[in-house]
């Protein structure tokens, strides 16, 4: 008997050592993952808004009195770099789940990674709709509203412009080709009269704004879709500016209205291009109003879009566990499908069908005030509204 009893207790050391988290734990791990080094101005306030979620979580006690810990890695943009450090949070780290990254190929590398090792990844901002649809697995669920999503609220007001003839300009890489796709299905049915153009495709990061300006103007369009954010929409602003591309042409543009890339721009920021982003200072969701008095009570600073996605990634992340009441995979796969947490954009849930959360954006205007960029006409989306269809979803997705 104590022969049989040294081997049961060696199988489960081994199996605390080296298999899943393990409940009974005082510690639940979550492994971190983005890209800190490659695109700071979103992913520093990112972090701000983690780590703001894990304080006020572990304040009230942490997760059924467990305290929640992150583990944070930078991938510095590579998704190579976010496999490894995904394998090392798994293997070494024994995280119970995975969270985070922002660019759109690293998050599709580590959804793989996920889907291989079965473990379960909570993609906090990559928005290709490859994530939940033509490559989406059951261990994955995405917090953001995806391309689909955002593409459907800006075509909803491209299709009462007059324009017919479009250009688009987006980076050359999976997050904008799948926006331009998704767009341009969008608009062009519900305005069948669309002609499209032109298109530039400029490398992430790289962009050569003259060359795309120039192209895109001697195509003559009507309006201009733009897909480019960060440092290179500074350089497309100033020099589409200086070209005199964007006079008497509406443009409509993802992400641009986030603090993140306006703040870049100040007095540069073009005025009335339709865009989707975060008008923080003016939001009048009840839950948002909390979450804005502890952030600023905190950083002394204002919220960026990376911090609420920061902040709701990690909330998300608790509620899960709770619900599951484990740091089982499947348990929390079962949880997560229908679980419901708090985000600064109210309550949020992930869609069964296809695990895309229910996350709403704001879409409106570029104006600027004070010398400042700012958004106005501000109309809030809820994200339930503007889901791929479920026939689509069924389609697209892998059965798992």
């Amino acid at each position: 008997m104590a022969w049989h009893s040294g081997i049961l207790s060696a199988a489960l050391l081994a199996a605390a050592l080296g298999g899943a988290p393990a409940w009974a734990d005082d510690t639940i791990k979550i492994g971190e993952i983005n890209s800190y080094s490659a695109l700071p101005s979103f992913t520093a306030p990112y972090r701000k808004g983690w780590e703001l979620a894990l304080d006020q979580i572990n304040a009230a006690g942490g997760v059924d009195g467990k305290k929640l810990e992150v583990i944070s890695k930078d991938d510095g943009g590579k998704p190579a770099n976010a496999v490894t450090e995904a394998n090392e949070l798994v293997e070494s780290d024994h995280v119970a789940m995975l969270a985070g990254t922002f660019f759109s190929n690293i998050g599709l590398a580590v959804s793989d990674f996920a889907k291989q090792k079965k473990v379960l990844f909570l993609a906090a901002e990559p928005l290709t709709d490859a994530i939940t649809l033509t490559k989406g697995n059951r261990y994955t669920f995405r917090l953001r509203p995806s391309n689909y999503e955002q593409a459907a609220m800006l075509a909803e007001e491209a299709a009462k412009l007059p324009a017919k003839k479009w250009a688009t300009i987006a980076p050359n890489y999976e997050y904008g080709q799948s926006a331009v796709a998704v767009f341009k299905a969008l608009l062009s049915k519900a305005r069948p009269d669309i002609q499209w153009v032109g298109a530039q495709w400029p490398p992430q990061g790289k962009i050569d704004a003259g060359a795309v300006v120039e192209a895109i103007a001697k195509t003559q369009p009507d309006a201009i879709l733009n897909v480019c954010f960060g440092p290179d929409l500074v350089k497309l602003v100033r020099e589409g500016e200086t070209r005199g591309l964007f006079k008497g042409r509406t443009v409509v543009s993802f992400l641009t209205g986030e603090p993140e890339y306006l703040d870049p721009l100040k007095d540069e920021t073009p005025t009335g291009w339709i865009v989707t982003g975060y008008p923080w200072n003016n939001v009048s969701i009840p839950d948002h109003a909390a979450f804005l008095k502890a952030y600023q009570d905190k950083y002394h600073d204002y919220p960026r879009l990376g911090s609420v996605v920061g902040y709701s990634t990690i909330k998300a992340a608790a509620a899960i566990i709770a619900k599951a009441k484990s740091t089982d995979t499947d348990k929390m796969i079962a949880a997560a499908e229908d679980v419901k947490f708090a985000t600064p954009f109210g309550e949020v849930t992930f869609r069964k069908i296809d695990h895309q959360s229910t996350l709403g954006a704001f879409v409106g205007k570029t104006a600027l005030k004070d010398g400042k960029g700012i958004m106005t006409d501000v109309v809030f989306h809820d994200g339930a509204g503007y889901l791929p269809p479920e026939a689509m979803v069924k389609a697209e997705r892998p059965k798992d």
